[in-house]
């Protein structure tokens, strides 16, 4: 029986990494974890509020530990942070792993998220923000991931059904 995830999700805050990966869960009848989520239960407050009071560098190596300890132990659906791709560690623990990109523009990225200030890498001018994060991240989304989906004007539903059908999945 192999180990690790049987699906990772990456991608930008609001491709629905969240959304979907439960969706995911719940038609192959496996547990579902976010890492975002575990950092938040295990500091006790919000993402947001850490990047405020400790800054980023403090919660990427957050991030880090959770990615890590996520891969090491969860053998469901695994959601995530946007930014946990940009550590190089992080990229090598996903490879060979079934990894989903989920990939939006930023048109999308509006619709969904508002580009909101309770994003913490998008406070001033979001559109540009967002824009120059994905310049950023995209090639890293893309490095590990086995398979790229598109989120936009798709419905989770629909999105989970291309990502199963993309890693060749079976629904229950």
């Amino acid at each position: 029986m192999s180990t690790g995830p049987l699906i990772v999700l990456v991608g930008p805050m609001g491709s629905g990494k969240s959304t979907v990966g439960a969706l995911l869960a719940e038609r192959l009848s496996a547990p579902y974890r976010d890492t975002d989520a575990d950092i938040v239960a295990a500091e006790g407050r919000e993402i947001s509020d850490i990047f405020v009071e400790d800054g980023e560098e403090y919660f990427r190596a957050l991030e880090r530990e959770a990615v890590r300890a996520a891969v090491a132990e969860h053998t469901g659906v695994l959601a995530l942070g946007g930014g946990a791709v940009l550590d190089a560690g992080t990229r090598a623990l996903l490879t060979g792993l079934p990894v989903a990109y989920l990939s939006m523009d930023v048109e999308e990225a509006v619709r969904r998220v508002g580009l909101n200030t309770a994003r913490p890498l998008l406070a001033v001018n979001p559109r540009r923000q967002w824009r120059e994060l994905m310049e950023a991240r995209r090639p890293l989304y893309t490095e590990v991931a086995r398979v790229v989906v598109a989120t936009d004007d798709k419905t989770p539903e629909e999105v989970a059904d291309a990502v199963l059908d993309a890693l060749e999945l079976k629904k229950k």
